[in-house]
């Protein structure tokens, strides 16, 4: 029988949820069984490809081109496998399949109501993500807090597998004790209040998580076991670290993976995380430090400067520069900030990277970090907007066509060297937003010769790579001959040539843009040869 493990928080958002699920599940794969992740997000989008990057921080793309959650990332990096649209369920999901079987008379004229006809398609896509993975343990991650009204129904059907099936399901909370400067220990009730909440909706954890800056003492773990009523062994300290890589080997060393086996009464499997712990030791040891300057716009909201929209580039950095024993000290620079100050804010950086962006906010600043990378041969990495701006400035800069830009940015110009395909703008006339852009893993044929070619020899089939896409903007072939002859270097290719998937330039130490999104692909254990490649010559 498969066993599942729902996951929950409480007392604030953002307490580590996506990352204990990720530890848990390399955990268990560590220990021999096979594991599928599940994230439900509470919100009624479908996907989440429309929502904001400030609002929801990083969408991140399956090969088979769903726009999910950043914690699916977490998932993939942690299990260092492929996820795909089974591992990701939506409220908005939910209730379109309800209404749609409703519509179809697929409930034979019952009232169709949230219970039990939602909370059947809940469980339905949870037992259908184990069954086409092959999963031996499920894990379901719940998006939110508990006690929210939004997220109710997926408790309750929690409550109800576990009331059918109470050997094969348990629950986890993840639960956050605040540390007040002005009392000076850390604080239970929010946590013991979080569990009651839990224990109103019918259920008991199992195991409960206790989030904190710093460890939990003895006192804190005997009133949190009498007030939630659990054993002092189910509760698993997890303060903060340096690197969120070091939370599966904290759960290890309280025998977590041996207690959770225990529990569905699985026979004790030992997890073999050596690589791992070679690996995180890299990440806080690497004797070497480059300095990365990450140019965006997603960073600001409200009052507050957040790092969620590039969660995966970040990521990225650090698995290159793991195995390189190089450290990347990251520095978030606005695009918006150097249109105001200019681009000598940049001179102290060992490199350069544009990640992904929408719209024409910010892209002169953009275009002119592009410009100061390709002038002074500070090695550059461009991803998806990133190759795009690149690709801009080399035409106003390099073949002197002043007026060039992307119809991304809403001004007319007669050189349009980024343009929107036919059937993009067809989408746009009719708002169709949702899931119509450029989706999943697509080939890319390297081009011989080239330095990207170069990188990618181990990974390359035939001169072939698969990378993940999300983008409705392409370069304009028309500009391909003018901006070849001026020096720009087509390293990639769609198969049928139609489509420029990665440029580079010669005689400069390391400048790369795609069209793709390779962040999406680099693993802690399995870095990306294009990261590997910008640390390498960030390093020199």
């Amino acid at each position: 029988m498969t066993k599942f493990i729902f996951i929950s928080g409480g007392v604030i958002s953002g307490v580590g949820k996506g990352v204990t699920t990720a530890s848990i599940a390399l955990l268990l794969k560590s220990a021999g069984l096979k594991v599928s992740p599940i994230k439900i997000d509470m919100y009624l989008n479908i996907d989440a490809g429309t929502i904001r990057p400030q609002e929801h921080g990083e969408i991140f793309v399956t090969d088979d081109g769903l726009e999910t959650d950043e914690d699916i990332g977490h998932y993939e990096r942690f299990l260092n496998e492929s996820l795909n649209r089974t591992h990701y369920i939506t409220t908005g999901q939910i209730y379109q399949e309800v209404i749609r079987k409703e519509r179809a008379f697929e409930y034979k004229g019952e009232d169709v109501e949230a219970i039990p006809h939602v909370t059947d398609e809940i469980i339905r896509r949870i037992k259908v993500c184990g069954e086409k993975n092959k999963a031996d343990v499920v894990l379901i991650e719940l998006g939110g807090t508990v006690g929210e009204y939004q997220n109710s129904i997926f408790f309750e059907a929690n409550r109800i597998m576990k009331l059918k099936n109470p050997n094969d399901v348990f629950h986890l909370h993840v639960a956050y004790l605040p540390l007040l400067a002005s009392v000076g220990e850390l604080k239970s009730k929010p946590v013991q209040t979080s569990v009651h909440i839990l224990n109103s909706l019918g259920i008991q954890p199992d195991f409960l998580v206790a989030r904190s800056e710093k460890k939990i003492d003895k006192k804190r773990l005997e009133r949190l076991a009498l007030f939630c009523n659990l054993n002092e062994e189910e509760i698993i300290d997890n303060p903060d670290f340096k690197s969120i890589y070091e939370v599966p080997l904290n759960f290890e060393r309280q025998n977590f993976s041996r207690k959770i086996l225990a529990k569905f009464g699985i026979k004790n499997r030992k997890a073999n995380l050596n690589d791992w712990c070679l690996m995180t030791n890299k990440i806080e040891n690497s004797p070497k430090e480059v300095k990365i300057a990450l140019v965006g716009k997603y960073f600001i909201t409200g009052d507050y400067f957040l790092m969620d929209a590039y969660v995966s580039v970040v990521e990225a950095l650090k698995h290159a520069g793991a195995y390189l024993g190089v450290k990347p000290l990251i520095s978030w620079l606005d695009s918006e900030e150097i249109e105001k100050k200019g681009s000598d804010i940049l001179k102290k950086f060992d490199a350069i990277l544009v990640p992904q962006g929408w719209g024409s906010r910010g892209i002169e600043g953009k275009i002119e970090a592009v410009k100061f990378a390709r002038e002074n041969k500070v090695p550059y990495l461009g991803l998806c907007f990133g190759m795009q701006m690149a690709v801009v400035e080399f035409a106003r800069n390099v073949c002197h066509l002043k007026d060039a830009n992307t119809g991304e940015a809403g001004i007319k110009t007669a050189n349009e060297v980024i343009h929107i395909m036919p059937e993009q703008e067809a989408y746009l006339q009719k708002k169709q937003y949702g899931g119509t852009i450029r989706l999943g893993s697509w080939p890319c044929q390297l081009v011989k010769g080239t330095k990207t070619a170069f990188y990618y020899e181990k990974e390359a089939r035939d001169g072939q790579v698969y990378e993940r896409h999300r983008h409705r903007y392409e370069f304009n072939n028309k500009y391909r001959g003018l901006m070849e002859k001026n020096g720009l270097i087509i390293a990639g290719l769609s198969p049928d040539g139609k489509l420029v998937e990665a440029i580079e330039l010669g005689l400069h130490p390391f400048f790369i843009g795609t069209q793709f999104h390779p962040e999406y692909k680099s693993r802690p254990l399995s870095p990306h040869p294009l990261f590997l490649g910008l640390l390498k010559a960030a390093a020199k």
